[in-house]
């Protein structure tokens, strides 16, 4: 997956909010393209990581610390 544009992070957040009959308010829609955009980063980032077709999802998730490795 490669990183979305700026002008296809709008295009996905204007379709989504009238998808969902949501009325994006002027004054909040830098701060929700930023977010959005943030998220893909992320999204772009664990879509990258190869796994096996036989790995499945955990049951859980426990966080570790910063420098800390599970035995």
């Amino acid at each position: 997956m490669t990183r979305m544009t700026p002008g296809q992070i709008e295009a996905f957040v204007d379709a989504s909010a009238a998808a969902l009959d949501l009325q994006l308010q002027p004054e909040h829609r830098e701060g929700v393209l930023r977010y959005f955009a943030l998220a893909a980063d992320m999204a772009a980032l664990l879509d990258a990581v190869p796994l096996d077709p036989h790995v499945e999802p955990a049951l859980n998730f426990v966080p570790v610390p910063p420098g800390k490795h599970r035995p």
